[in-house]
């Protein structure tokens, strides 16, 4: 995840430093990532290992993969 040389808030993120949400900026600086709390001054180098992982939602899961996932269910009518 790159970020802008623009500082951009991130919202319902607390400073690890001072516990104050929604204060924290993140910016792009020379190609590295930083957060910075706009409240205490505290700044840290963001280090991102991976991308993560998308969630399986009905819209990014393919037909045939709903389709196995599926069952039928019979009901039975109990006086009947």
């Amino acid at each position: 995840m790159a970020f802008t040389t623009k500082k951009q808030f991130i919202a319902g993120v607390t400073c690890p430093k001072c516990a104050l949400m929604d204060k924290i900026q993140a910016f792009t600086e020379d190609g590295v990532n930083y957060r910075e709390c706009v409240s205490c001054g505290f700044k840290d180098e963001m280090r991102l290992s991976s991308t993560p992982r998308e969630l399986e939602t009905r819209v990014n899961t393919d037909e045939e993969e709903i389709a196995n996932q599926t069952q039928t269910v019979r009901l039975v009518d109990p006086q009947g």
